[in-house]
């Protein structure tokens, strides 16, 4: 009964790292479409990945759009971005972008996301500093 106990025990405890592995990679992909969308002009993939609360501030995937190029010009335009950390609570996800912008400046992008109801994950905000800032 005792070895039963323990087993259980450690599945548990598995189960934990690998959700939060499964929400990390969801975050990543959800902001790697967005980041593509905001390459072809798609303000409406684009904003589809948006929170309901970002949403609710940017009533129109054009007003959206227009927001992004002009407060988040190294996300809007780049030559690259590669993940950093990651960290899950719950079900918030905060994940550090490094974003290098089209004239060369890398920048650290902090995004957050939250998992909905529906099982997707959207995101809720995006911090952007030069690279060597602090925050």
């Amino acid at each position: 009964m005792r070895a039963l106990f323990l087993l259980a025990a450690l599945l548990i405890s598995l189960v934990g790292p690998a959700r939060a592995a499964d929400d990390v990679a969801a975050a990543q992909g959800v902001i790697r479409a967005q980041i593509e969308a905001f390459s072809r002009d798609d303000a409406a993939a684009a904003y589809s990945h948006a929170a309901p609360a970002i949403q609710e501030i940017f009533p129109q995937a054009d007003i959206f759009m227009s927001m992004v190029r002009n407060s988040y010009a190294p996300v809007y335009r780049h030559k690259s971005f590669d993940f950093g950390e990651a960290r899950v609570s719950g079900g918030a996800i905060a994940q550090r972008v490094h974003i290098v912008d089209a004239d060369g400046i890398p920048w650290e992008a902090l995004y957050t996301l939250e998992l909905q109801p529906d099982g997707s994950v959207k995101i809720t905000g995006c911090v952007l500093l030069k690279a060597g800032q602090a925050a």
